[in-house]
């Protein structure tokens, strides 16, 4: 059984544009051994659109360059580089290019789509294509989308000019052993069956090896890293996907002299306890019995 996907851009060929001016490179899916993930990377051309639709999963979105529209019911949304989101299950929308390039964004889909089901998706009558606003994380009406920045993973750059321009204490960051992390798309979000989240290390950043009861996706962004999945070593960079399925031990250790970024989700949703399961704990356990 498959526990663990490495996936390196340069042998990962970008599809062609569909009739409307759209396309999905599919980084990790149902043939590859996932239950909750679906991840890709999309592409839409200025000109181009999906149509509106549903789906029975969650759907989750960072955008990588360039500018979308997205349509919702509430109405229509200018999302540019930084710009995440979430589309809960069910809700319909439609996408649309914008300005000179289009745009580029990640897409984290919880459970997986799947085949034999025409992937989970299901066209629906089109929504109004109004005029496009931009989304202000400060408006509380906003309850699906954020912003990020870089920026935002260096601790010593947070004050309180940044956190009071934030939608929430989301822009807060966890760090510990030369890691930092910015949560963005989880249960505060609306998320139910995935999270979505920035992750920095710093030059000398490690985790040991681990496993989770969950599925976890790496899009690497910035940096290069020197990876583990059941032993097996991976030196990975920009472009550069991984997934580790549930179960499967895993680490990571910065492999340059700057910072190390990438994009990760979890899928399901971590339990609040045992949701990390460290090697070193129980070696260490067992070298106490044994002495």
């Amino acid at each position: 059984m498959t526990r663990h996907l490495v996936r390196r851009i340069a042998d990962v060929s970008e599809p062609p544009y569909d009739e409307l001016g759209y396309r999905r490179r599919e980084l990790v899916g149902e043939g590859d051994g996932s239950v909750h993930t679906g991840f890709g990377v999309c592409a839409i051309r200025p000109d181009g659109r999906v149509a509106a639709h549903v789906h029975s999963y969650e759907e989750s979105f960072h955008v990588l360059y360039g500018a979308v529209i997205l349509d919702v019911p509430e109405g229509s949304y200018l999302l540019e580089e930084g710009d995440y989101g979430l589309l809960p299950t069910g809700v319909p929308h439609a996408w649309r290019g914008a300005g000179d390039t289009g745009g580029r964004w990640a897409d984290m889909l919880a459970p997986v789509p799947r085949a034999r089901y025409g992937y989970d998706t299901q066209p629906v009558p089109p929504l109004p294509e109004r005029d496009p606003v931009r989304i202000d994380v400060r408006d509380p009406r906003i309850r699906s989308f954020g912003h990020f920045e870089p920026a935002q993973m260096d601790p010593g750059k947070q004050s309180q000019d940044l956190l009071a321009v934030s939608a929430s204490m989301r822009t807060a960051l966890l760090v510990y052993s030369g890691i930092t992390v910015k949560m963005m798309v989880d249960s505060d979000l609306g998320a139910v069956a995935s999270t979505m989240f920035m992750v920095q290390y710093a030059p000398d950043g490690i985790a040991g090896t681990h496993d989770h009861p969950f599925e976890e996706t790496y899009l690497f962004l910035e940096g290069a890293v020197d990876a583990t999945f059941d032993g097996e070593r991976y030196r990975l960079g920009p472009g550069d996907v991984a997934w580790a399925g549930a179960g499967c031990v895993h680490g990571f250790a910065n492999a340059g002299d700057g910072p190390l970024r990438w994009l990760e989700t979890q899928a399901p949703q971590p339990p609040p306890r045992h949701s990390y399961r460290f090697t070193r704990d129980w070696e260490y356990l067992r070298e106490a019995l044994e002495s």
